[in-house]
């Protein structure tokens, strides 16, 4: 029997999150007041009115192509695209990046589509300094979302992740979830597999005071890595200081509360002047040790002691 195309599964999983949206915002209400509730939210003197309820925008059509960053982050847009640039921080144990990405996700799939936007997806892991349980679960779904990338697979991917998010206190994201969900998306190579395995294993050891661990070349490594320069990219006390997550920027502007909202997410990008990516592509070239140069004659140490003592 042959497997479903990545398209078909991917037009069932959209139809079952907008099942489990919708009672995920009702169990909201029933949480919070028993009804429909209103966030108003004022900006320069003016009311904006934000609904808890909003589902967001459905995006059915053909994806922008996915491009794997140097740093491991994902770019979605058309190529060549001149539009605003949507950089989007999430960790995929984070409760309120999945209500963003539940609103949201449609909106940014058809901004890039379109052209209208270029989307760059950057995931962290806020959760990696907390406890085993919930750090665990951030780093095992962010390493394989990235090796998800490496099949140009990523935001099918990462939808799936959000859909099966694990609560704080409950293991989840083990592996074998992870390799059923990147064979629902169309990934049957033995090679996420094998990287799904050797990084959650990294990520046991990891957590394990009696054992030291080297990251090197890891994906673990690289998402921590990517979590760390956030912080450095926009510091602490500046005007778009990295906050948490989920934190959104276009054009390197912080959103604030209109991020909640497809509309306001919306209005933001189209507010914008076209921008530009701060990474570049990831190349093969770019992960190897590159030789000595032949024509580049080495330092002679003797040469520069004679040179200091002159």
């Amino acid at each position: 029997m042959s497997k479903a195309s990545p398209r078909a599964a991917r037009d069932r999983l959209k139809a079952e999150q907008q099942r489990q949206r919708r009672r995920n915002q009702q169990l909201k209400l029933v949480a919070i007041i028993g009804a429909a509730v209103l966030i108003v939210v004022l900006v320069a003197g003016g009311g904006y009115l934000y609904s808890i309820q909003d589902e967001g925008e459905d995006f059915t059509g053909d994806l922008a192509p996915q491009v794997l960053q140097e740093d491991g982050s994902v770019v979605m847009a058309q190529e060549d695209a001149q539009a605003p640039v949507v950089e989007v921080y999430a960790d995929f144990q984070c409760p309120a990046c999945a209500d963003f990405e539940d609103v949201n996700a449609g909106t940014l799939q058809q901004l890039a589509a379109e052209g209208e936007a270029i989307v760059h997806l950057r995931t962290v892991s806020i959760f990696a300094s907390q406890d085993a349980t919930a750090g665990a679960n951030s780093l095992r779904a962010a390493a394989a979302a990235r090796a998800a990338a490496d099949h140009d697979r990523f935001v099918e991917y990462s939808e799936l992740l959000w859909e099966h998010q694990p609560s704080n206190n409950s293991v989840g994201y083990v592996p074998e979830d992870l390799i059923a969900w990147g064979e629902d998306v169309g990934i049957d190579a033995p090679e996420f597999a094998e990287r799904v395995h050797s990084e959650s294993e990294l990520i046991e050891r990891y957590y394990d005071d009696s054992v030291d661990v080297d990251l090197g070349g890891s994906y673990v490594e690289e998402v921590l890595e990517a979590t760390a320069s956030v912080n450095e990219r926009y510091p602490a006390g500046s005007a778009d200081a990295f906050t948490g997550t989920p934190t959104v920027y276009v054009n390197g502007e912080r959103l604030g509360n209109e991020m909640y909202s497809s509309r306001g997410l919306r209005g933001a990008v189209e507010d914008a002047d076209p921008g530009s990516t701060d990474t570049q592509p990831w190349s093969a070239e770019a992960t190897e040790d590159h030789p000595p140069d032949p024509d580049e004659e080495p330092e002679d140490d003797d040469a520069a002691d004679d040179t200091e003592t002159d």
